[in-house]
């Protein structure tokens, strides 16, 4: 009974998902499993993700193997397109849909399900959140996602993840000096603390393991 009651909060909060970045209801032709379906490869997709921008700095990610020509692309035809906190008109309206059209087309066949339902972050320096996604197809998360990368601006989540972790750890290395006990105790802390670091580091092997486990679908 428990897991169902689970099962089902995590079903209507994908929903949710659904709902919040306005998929068009004749994408799954209002068939419940298949907008569930949906819901469910997106959020993946996304946590996969964001991540991966914050494990590793975004400058040195490769998200497909055509990534120079997406950005090639995306910026010849979208030069004075601002990427750092996108304008959802840019993309969703009929004078940018008919824009982008073309450009997507360019990657069929080269780019695999280029036009799959996508999540999309409109500020880079913020993560999934309800205000904080809209709905698009993979090329375009793909073009704007390694333009945010090449160009720095999602460098501001990954600086803001390790500072944190050093915060922590300066935090553990603090308690570590203010305990003034025997030696013996003092070696105690630190294999403690070491314990800490190398679990910190299994941590994030984890998440590299998932990543890669997750990336054909992810990427």
């Amino acid at each position: 009974m428990e897991a169902t009651s689970g099962n089902d909060e995590i079903s209507g909060e994908l929903t949710s998902v659904a709902h919040a970045v306005s998929l068009p209801a004749e994408s799954y032709g209002n068939d419940p499993d298949i907008e569930m379906a949906w819901a469910m490869r997106a959020m993946q997709h996304a946590e996969v993700y964001y991540k991966l921008i914050s494990s590793v700095d975004p400058q040195f990610l490769k998200l497909t193997k055509v990534d120079d020509q997406i950005y090639s692309e995306f910026r010849e035809d979208f030069k004075k397109l601002r990427i750092d906190v996108l304008d959802p008109e840019e993309l969703k309206s009929e004078g940018a849909k008919e824009k982008w059209r073309p450009f997507c087309l360019k990657f069929d066949g080269i780019v695999e399900d280029f036009n799959y339902g996508t999540l999309l972050r409109l500020n880079c320096s913020q993560g999934y959140t309800e205000e904080n996604t809209i709905f698009a197809p993979r090329i375009q998360f793909f073009a704007i996602e390694i333009a945010r990368n090449r160009e720095g601006y999602n460098k501001a989540v990954y600086t803001s993840v390790q500072d944190k972790e050093e915060e922590k750890g300066a935090n553990s290395g603090g308690d570590e000096g203010a305990n003034s006990g025997g030696e013996e105790e003092k070696g105690a802390n630190r294999e403690g603390e070491k314990e800490k670091i190398n679990k910190g580091g299994e941590k994030e092997k984890d998440a590299y393991k998932e990543i890669n486990k997750s990336g054909e679908i992810a990427m």
